[in-house]
């Protein structure tokens, strides 16, 4: 009754007076003397920042949180902002917010309070921080049980209280309350992290029907916000926007398919490319399979499977990882290979070259005689085919090794918080397209077009799309841009050129009216209904934009080590390993225009040669290009079955099927090497005998 009479008097006598001030993590809203608004937020919220005030509204900021109060102590609007708030300013005639953090500043300008909403003129676009997404639920969460009725009053547009408020009422017996709260949750617009977190609580809470109404809303607002199926998403940012493929597995686990069936839905249509994608569609999926609901099934394996088109050799989301660890066995491999074939080399011509160091002092004493002594090493004494299959397997392990280097950047680039947070925007730190970029390709230019153009910088977009030079995408995208400004001849136009230089592309399909199945086209039509489609890089293009190709790695390692080095800090052993490649291919190339220092006649085969020639299948046929084939597929072979001592977690080495499979191909090698060194042995045995005869 007191405060009722108080704002009575107050909007009966002005409110010229008001003030708002901040006292550490207290606010409070003064009328002279009397405090008609109080709240002391929690440390763990964020700073409280300094007030301002414009057109007779205050203005206070908590950690990614901007409150609009009015001078009667009423919370007016609330803005939800992608960083922690570093300053408010409103000398300018509207209030301008500064937004920092995770190495990003960002300026935004606020509207007028509109309902429960504080609007942002700017796009948002929120990067995986919890700490930020979260925040509503953690104030919450925080708050006493004895305080849900005060801070529902104070903080009407925060939902999370509302459905604590509901369930206390359910678990009190009283339905009613409980629905009524669970109303007021839903009447108050929220960001789409927040709206899947409060689906996922009313989820647990027992109102399925809330939670599938806050899921279809937390679908347009990202839609809303230039989220798009076709852009991957990172595990970092699904936590962040709510943790739903969590969810899932939490509902899996409980035996709750129904419930399942709904949040894997709301996966396929918002985040179909989210990291670990494949893992659950595949749990999902023999999950249907043990319901007897096969056919369901093999749909959802057949989504995940259409999900690999466009990655790198449409390997899947997991394709970085993949060439990684295929590009480490066969590194290992052809390392093996390369020491069994100079330790079979060096076996058969170690007599003969200690015969011939005699002369010279010995086998040590006569590297006081260095050309001579270069001219006796143990590979001098291999033909010049033997001594070219060694430049070659150094040469495919300089290849390798790069490989292997290729895919770690890569893969890293790729993580990079701006390319997974399922939109893009310039604002984030994406691929450079300035004079420190050499080599720009078409997709480093669609990448910063997209942001501005999804930002809302359409010349910006524009003059991107232009450097990007014949690129479909850039051109649909161009079209895009002429419809928006309703140049409808334009853009069919360039929507028809987009289709002629890539018929399969989708997004100029559906601006034609073709109406392509596919994903990204469905979520288009339901959420973003009567916009042009926009056209996203595919992943194999992003790599591209992000590190280039394979042989800019190789390129670099040759004409600049130096620069190699130290653009890569710190230098792994890798980069070191791939320096040390150089002069070991340059020693084996200056070894092939030394002559043969003894015939094969007078190498003989040693029994040292003929163990190592068995135990290393291929390495006594090095002569021939078949001894070659057969050592490398056996040291392939050897370092699959070491895989579970070796780091190949990304290939399914360790089944029982690949591990059988692995050891009769390991005994065939064995019994064709065999089978070769038998047929050696018995023409050597004849001409020693025609020899012999001849003498």
């Amino acid at each position: 009754m007191k405060r009722t009479l108080l704002l009575l008097a107050l909007a009966l006598g002005g409110t010229a007076s008001a003030e708002v001030r901040v006292d550490g993590q207290t606010v409070r809203v003064l009328s002279g003397e009397q405090v008609t608004w109080q709240w002391t937020f929690a440390p763990a919220l964020g700073q409280v920042s300094r007030p301002v005030r414009l057109d007779n509204q205050n203005y206070v900021a908590v950690g990614p949180v901007v409150y609009a109060l009015s001078d009667e102590g009423r919370v007016l609007g609330r803005a939800d902002l992608p960083g922690p708030v570093t300053s408010l300013d409103s000398s300018g005639g509207a209030v301008r917010v500064t937004v920092g953090g995770a190495g990003r500043s960002e300026r935004l300008t606020l509207g007028d309070p509109t309902g429960d909403a504080l609007p942002v003129e700017e796009r948002v676009v929120f990067t995986p921080d919890p700490a930020v997404t979260g925040w509503l639920a953690r104030f919450a969460d925080a708050l006493p049980a004895e305080g849900l009725t005060r801070a529902g009053a104070q903080f009407p547009a925060n939902p999370f209280i509302a459905l604590r408020e509901a369930e206390a009422a359910k678990t009190g017996g009283d339905d009613y309350a409980a629905l009524s709260a669970v109303r007021r949750a839903l009447g108050v617009s929220v960001p789409f992290p927040a709206g899947t977190q409060l689906a996922a609580r009313l989820d647990r809470a027992g109102f399925p029907a809330a939670a599938n109404l806050a899921l279809d809303r937390a679908k347009r607002d990202a839609a809303a916000r230039g989220l798009d199926p076709a852009v991957p998403v990172s595990r970092a940012a699904l936590f962040a926007y709510g943790n739903p493929s969590g969810y899932v597995g939490t509902l899996l686990a409980q035996n709750r398919l129904p419930r399942a069936e709904v949040w894997m839905s709301f996966l396929r249509e918002l985040y179909p490319r989210f990291e670990g994608g494949d893992a659950l569609y595949r749990r999902y999926a023999d999950v249907l399979d043990a319901q007897g609901r096969a056919g369901e099934a093999e749909e959802w394996r057949q989504f995940a499977r259409s999900l690999r088109g466009g990655t790198l050799y449409n390997l899947g989301p997991n394709d970085t990882r993949v060439l990684r660890d295929v590009a480490r066995l066969a590194t290992f491999a052809l390392l093996l290979a390369l020491l069994a074939a100079v330790l079979t080399l060096s076996a058969r011509a170690w007599p003969t070259q200690r015969q011939d160091l005699a002369a010279l002092g010995g086998r040590w004493r006569s590297w006081r005689r260095p050309p001579e002594r270069l001219r006796r090493t143990a590979l001098a004494y291999a033909s010049f085919s033997e001594r070219l299959l060694l430049v070659t397997l150094a040469a495919a392990l300089l290849t390798a090794l790069g490989s292997w280097q290729w895919a770690n950047l890569t893969g890293r680039a790729l993580q990079a918080p701006a390319l997974g947070t399922g939109t893009y925007s310039a604002s984030l730190a994406l691929p450079s397209t300035g004079d420190a970029d050499p080599q720009p390709v078409a997709a480093t230019y669609l990448l910063a077009g997209l942001g501005a153009q999804l930002d809302g910088d359409l010349a910006a977009a524009r003059t991107l799309y232009g450097r990007a030079g014949d690129d479909a995408c850039a051109l649909n995208n161009l079209g895009a841009i002429a419809q928006s400004r309703d140049d409808l001849p334009q853009a069919r136009t360039l929507y028809q050129q987009a289709l002629a230089l890539q018929p399969d592309l989708s997004a100029p399909a559906y601006n034609l009216g073709r109406n392509p199945a596919t994903p990204e086209t469905a979520f288009q039509r339901t959420y973003r209904p009567g916009q042009p489609r926009l056209c996203y890089p595919e992943r194999r293009d992003l790599a591209r934009s992000v590190s280039g190709d394979l042989g800019s790695v190789l390129r670099q390692t040759v004409t600049d080590p130096l620069g190699f080095l130290t653009d890569r800090r710190p230098a792994t052993w890798l980069n070191w390993a791939l320096l040390a490649a150089l002069p070991l291919i340059g020693a084996l190339l200056v070894l092939l225009l030394i002559p043969r220092a003894a015939p094969a006649g007078r190498l003989g085969r040693p029994a040292a040669f003929r163990l190592l020639a068995v135990l290393f299948p291929g390495a006594g046929l090095l002569g021939n290009a078949w001894g070659g084939v057969l050592l490398v597929a056996w040291a392939g072979v050897i370092v699959a079955l070491l895989a579970r001592w070796l780091p190949f977690p990304a290939l399914p080495l360790q089944t029982a099927a690949v591990r059988s499979a692995l050891w009769l191909a390991l005994g065939a090698l064995y019994v064709l090497n065999v089978l070769a060194l038998l047929l050696i042995e018995a023409a050597h045995a004849r001409r020693r005998r025609l020899r012999e005869l001849e003498a």
